[in-house]
């Protein structure tokens, strides 16, 4: 199973990622995530990323996708991988196509996670953590005794920075602009199944597993 998953902002890829690589045993690999352990680990490619962010560049297309093969050719990737948080644009997502038929482990499917507008916004700008566990809270979505358990508790419900209107409006904005055309470049290559992402975290597991 070799998939990617798209979606905007809040609409739940990581979570429902987790899901999936704890059932199928295949790993999520996060751009941030592989970029971070590159880096650390010192590879050539991580090499490369670290001497670009140091400057404080943005990491080229050709370096990403230098360590996206790196790790996939990595022992767990070997039954499949969801990939997430790439591509973000056309012109990576034809890079990619090129790198994964090199590798002989051409992309299966991508996955539209679909969530009405409005809810995103709510799902990030409503986004808390308790000050005492850590646990992450929604004003909009948690219950209210999952809240007051928390400020009963004398906890605090802190907001992140970057989870302000403006942040996420422009966030979205850049989705809209750079990303929603991958919908039409996998759908061309029938290669597109679109989930409806709202709801229980469950529910929506369900149906990831039933268009897979």
């Amino acid at each position: 199973m070799r998939i990617v998953l798209l979606g905007a902002p809040g609409s739940g890829k990581g979570t429902q990622a987790k899901k999936l690589m704890a059932e199928k045993n295949i790993p999520q690999v996060s751009t941030g995530d592989m970029l971070r352990e590159a880096v650390a680990k010192g590879t050539r490619f991580g090499l490369k990323a670290k001497a670009v962010m140091d400057a404080g560049n943005l990491v080229p297309d050709e370096v990403v996708l230098g360590i996206i093969s790196e790790r996939l050719s990595q022992p767990d990737a070997e039954n499949g991988f969801i990939l997430d948080g790439f591509p973000r644009t056309t012109q990576q997502a034809l890079d990619l196509e090129d790198l994964l038929d090199e590798m002989g482990t051409p992309l299966d499917t991508a996955v539209l996670m679909d969530v009405d507008f409005d809810i995103l916004v709510k799902r990030l700008t409503g986004r808390r953590t308790c000050s005492l566990t850590g646990e992450l809270l929604n004003v909009y979505f948690s219950s209210q005794e999952e809240l007051d358990k928390c400020t009963s508790a004398g906890g605090e419900l802190i907001q992140r920075e970057d989870d302000n209107e403006e942040t996420i409006g422009n966030r979205l904005t850049v989705y809209r602009e750079s990303t929603e055309p991958l919908i039409n470049f996998y759908k061309q290559r029938e290669k597109l199944v679109t989930i409806n992402a709202e709801g229980e975290i469950d529910a929506v597991y369900e149906r990831l597993l039933n268009a897979l």
